[in-house]
């Protein structure tokens, strides 16, 4: 495995193979180390330097442009102001002439988003007040010094350069060199503004403006300093959450007292927890909320980021704030937000809720909605780095029909291939790979295999060759192609940002390319931050060029665009008829729409096992459903204890799959004695009979945006005691989990929300009342899961091999009720893997309790499709004993059998018989 790899590959390995399992710190900068972060940071609050130019003011019936000035070095910026449909407003600022354009960020938009008319109400020489449409929104712009107010009413909901701390560093010429003769009379550029730009001879030139120097890598920065920067201000918010991916709890913290949140995509070797260093995604969203309102903010830019946050009641104690309280304290709660950019532009989008949905919403008009996935990824998902040949995976797979557990996807890591060179299997230990699929095949399962972005210089590959040829590489700042260190020794990089190398990416994954592919075989794109084991902070180096860009300009995306071409490749080689699966590590804002992500290099830890609900609910929050956390964590082996608890934790969490790493003993479910193979059978299993229900969630995300997993004050979004919760979540509206993560637990204590609500135990089927914190005695077999009365939740109850064995399988209707008697569900069903759904060939029932009478209604009269499955029983929670039962359907009316327990007030209708797809009701008398 190692042959021919250099010796900074091979440190590398050893400190991963061995026994030192913990981030090194010191190869990561603080904001102290990273230059423009420093900057930005050194500028405190106070009045701005910038003012308005009102007398620039142009105002057409979409958008609104003013100058602005900086009054210490008289360089002008361009305002733009758009109202966007669905209260959302966009503010941009850019250089007004700038010597050389700036990076703005393509691809990430689903389309340039829709507006709505602008009207002036007032201006005079201090400002402008604009109508945000026929509410009481207005936007309060100041001039002096400039300053943006969003108000409702009398409520400020949002400030903007209310601290002063708008920065813009503007492009420059290097004082001490030859001008550049590409910007030297640039076209567009205007002498007056290069005028203009000679003043920062009176600007002190800092330490790593135009050079800066991290361990022994320096980056050359030919453009100078171009950081960006601007607060908001948000009155009467104490909860802030978002902008992953982070390590942290799930409500923010203040960063006054250490370094701002990161976000900067890296490859961070076994990531220590509770800390803001950044990860290995960027989401640039935050979301605010109090009792009264949710907003979000979205700052649309790819360079490295920080993230500061600081916040007038962070620190009181609660005795604190009680006595504020008492003494009649005035000071409304505030947080303030303060974003730095290293390069680009300010480009940011205020969505102003007014609810979580409607933020929700909101975001999903302008990234778009998580993919619909397969049905099946929404199964179990076994990996390990590396299932060792053809007969290991034989062997696995036969272990699990062995001990009865289903699964439906088994993972191959880098091993498979042929020297680390992807799109080829390993001719010894993987010869015969569509053998191996077929038999997969023949079990209705499938196969992922990965395939990194890192290719190996190597000209006996055919990959690399045609990469090298097309000249798709990502070059270096000399203009060569730019190599690094990766799993094959010596790779180059391609030029995801090229939307030709993209397509040229896609073309590689159709059958008659990819030798041994079939169509259960799926992809998973790791590495993608990119990862550059020899690189600054193991990535790529910020003055390398993809075209006009330096790589300082796009990091961010280099993740998305990688995922992008590969989902896209995967629907191409089925002519567009099938849906992908594809697994990134890397994601930026818009990867929802191309598949799933992971938390990444996790540690078989209780404290990991704890942090994954935290850090799922947070990219679920930003858009990002698909989310999950390597079960047992990938470095170090875990006791059977937390391995039990993982699996059952795992199980209700959208992404599902056990992973580790190379060095870990092996660790199938069936290794570690009978009785856990027990536990963890009856958690995968519980899993699969949930499938419907999964399955309609992720069919609502893709239609409206709302997230699958989802924190308690989505749903409760008044009361304060869901605010900072994050040891429990909901799944959609009706399933709260509240998964055992302490080691040794004889019991939790979970809160269930709503004071009128009621929830069910779905293992006891005991009722509880709503607004109460409630202590769960616990065993090894427990998942405290609750379903919420008032829903109606569809089961599979005859769990098969994989979910494709139990497509035809009844239904079992679980019907809680409420206090008012009443409940409501639906069903989704279509054939679980094509784009079919597009054409409205799908089931969409609605179920209806009230009155007595449970009725299923048809949600798509448009939509044709049919299906075998039928309603085999019905459960319903908090009945009364009726005396008879009668169903009702287009065939007729008959009486139906029933049980019912009269100490649990549960009644069990059983064997009603109609199909899943019909209109019936069943009448309780």
């Amino acid at each position: 495995m190692l042959a021919g790899m250099g010796p900074v590959l091979l440190v590398w390995l050893a400190v991963c193979l061995g026994g030192t399992w913990a981030v090194d710190k010191g190869n990561f900068k603080t904001c102290e180390q990273s230059a423009f972060c420093k900057r930005q940071r050194a500028i405190k609050p106070g009045e701005s330097p910038y003012r308005a130019l009102l007398e620039t003011m142009e105002l057409t019936n979409t958008r609104l442009t003013l100058q602005l000035i900086n009054d210490n070095n008289k360089v002008r910026l361009l305002l733009e102001l758009y109202r966007l449909q669905g209260n959302i407003t966009r503010v941009k600022i850019n250089e007004l002439k700038p010597l050389k354009p700036r990076y703005e960020v393509p691809d990430v938009l689903i389309r340039e988003p829709p507006t709505e008319p602008l009207s002036l109400l007032s201006q005079d020489e201090n400002g402008v007040v604009l109508s945000l449409g026929p509410e009481s929104q207005r936007v309060i712009v100041s001039a002096r010094p400039f300053r943006l107010d969003i108000v409702e009413g009398r409520d400020v909901l949002m400030s903007l350069n209310s601290r002063g701390l708008l920065g813009f560093e503007h492009l420059r010429m290097r004082k001490d060199t030859q001008a550049d003769p590409e910007t030297d009379n640039k076209e567009g550029a205007d002498p007056a503004n290069q005028d203009e730009n000679t003043k920062e001879e009176e600007e002190k030139v800092e330490d790593g403006m135009w050079e800066e120097t991290f361990k022994s890598h320096t980056d050359s920065k030919p453009n100078g300093p171009s950081a960006v920067s601007l607060d908001f201000s948000l009155p009467g918010v104490e909860h802030v959450y978002g902008i992953p991916e982070h390590a942290d709890t799930l409500k923010l913290k203040t960063t006054d007292s250490g370094d701002p949140y990161r976000l900067y995509n890296l490859d961070v070797f076994q990531y220590e927890l509770y800390n803001p260093m950044a990860l290995y995604g960027a989401v640039p969203v935050m979301l605010a909320h109090n009792a009264q309102r949710t907003t979000g903010i979205f700052w649309l830019n790819a360079a490295e980021t920080w993230v500061d946050i600081s916040s007038n009641t962070a620190g009181k104690t609660v005795f604190g704030k009680m006595l504020d309280y008492v003494q009649g304290s005035s000071e409304t709660p505030q947080t303030d937000v303060r974003w730095i950019s290293e390069s680009g532009i300010i480009d940011v989008f205020l969505m102003l809720g007014p609810t979580p949905r409607e933020v929700f919403s909101q975001y999903a008009s302008l990234t778009g909605t998580q993919a619909f996935p397969p049905l099946a990824s929404l199964g179990y998902h076994q990996c390990r780095w590396n299932y060792n040949d053809q007969e290991d995976v034989r062997s696995v797979d036969a272990g699990f029909d062995e001990h009865d557990i289903p699964y439906d996807f088994i993972w191959l890591d880098i091993e498979h291939t042929d020297g680390k060179r992807y799109f080829t299997w390993d001719p010894h230990k993987f010869a015969s790979p569509k053998e191996m699929l077929q038999g997969l095949m023949d079990k209705k399962r499938k196969m992922v295999a990965i395939v990194d972005p890192h290719i190996k210089i190597d000209t006996n590959y055919k990959i690399h060759n045609e990469i090298s040829s097309r000249g798709f590489y990502v070059k270096n700042k000399d203009g060569g192609d730019y190599e690094g260190w990766c799993w094959p020794g010596s790779a180059g990089y391609p030029d995801f940002t090229r939307p030709d190398m993209r397509a040229w990416w896609a073309s590689q994954f159709a059958y008659d390319q990819y030798e041994g592919a079939m169509e259960n075989l799926y992809t998973w794109n790791d590495m993608n931050e990119p990862s550059v084991f020899n690189g600054p902070e193991v990535t790529m180096h910020k003055d390398a060029l993809h075209g006009a860009w330096e790589h300082r300009d796009v990091h961010n995306l280099y993740g998305i665009y990688v995922h992008m071409a590969t989902a896209q490749g995967l629907i191409e080689r089925s002519g567009g008829v099938e849906r992908p699966f594809v697994l990134t590590r890397a994601f930026f804002a818009g990867s929802q729409r191309y598949g799933a992500v992971w938390t990444g290099d996790n540690a078989a830890e209780w404290d990991h096992l704890k942090i994954s609900i935290p850090m799922c609910l947070s990219l679920s929050l930003v858009g990002i459903s698909f989310c999950g956390a390597d079960v047992g964590g990938f470095f170090k082996s875990p006791s059977t204890e937390l391995l039990v608890r993982w699996y059952q934790t795992g199980a209700y969490q959208p992404f599902f799959r056990a992973h580790a790493h190379l060095d870990t003993p092996r660790r199938e479910p069936w290794l570690f004695g009978p009785e856990n193979t027990a536990l963890i059978r009856e958690a995968v299993r519980q899993r699969y009979t949930f499938l419907p229900y999964w399955y309609q969630l992720f069919y609502l995300a893709y239609h409206t945006g709302e997230p699958v997993m989802r924190p308690l004050w989505v749903e409760y979004p008044q009361d304060p005691a869901t605010f900072a919760l994050d040891d429990e979540f909901l799944l959609g509206r009706d399933l709260l989990v509240h998964p055992v993560t302490e080691e040794g637990a004889r019991g939790v204590t979970a809160y269930l929300p709503g004071k009128d609500e009621v929830w069910f135990d779905i293992h006891t089927f005991q009722k509880h009342n709503g607004g109460q914190n409630l202590y769960i005695p616990v065993t090894m077999s427990s998942i405290p899961v609750f379903q919420r009365g008032g829903s109606i939740i569809p089961r599979k109850l005859r769990v098969r091999r994989s979910s494709a064995c139990m497509e035809d399988d009844p239904y079992t209707l679980y019907v809680a009720l409420n206090n008012q008697r009443t409940a409501e569900g639906e069903l989704y069903i279509d054939d679980g893997h094509t784009f079919n759904y597009e054409k409205k060939e799908f089931i969409h029932r609605r179920f209806s309790f009230s009155n007595n009478v449970l009725s299923s209604v048809n949600l798509e009269p448009g939509a044709q499709f049919t299906t075998k499955s039928w309603v085999e029983r019905i459960i319903i929670l908090g009945a009364s004993n009726p005396s008879t039962i009668t169903l009702r359907t287009a065939d007729g009316v008959n009486q139906l059998e029933f049980d019912f327990d009269a100490s649990m007030s549960v009644l069990t209708i059983r064997k009603p018989g109609m199909n899943a797809g019909a209109d019936w009701s069943v009448s309780l008398q």
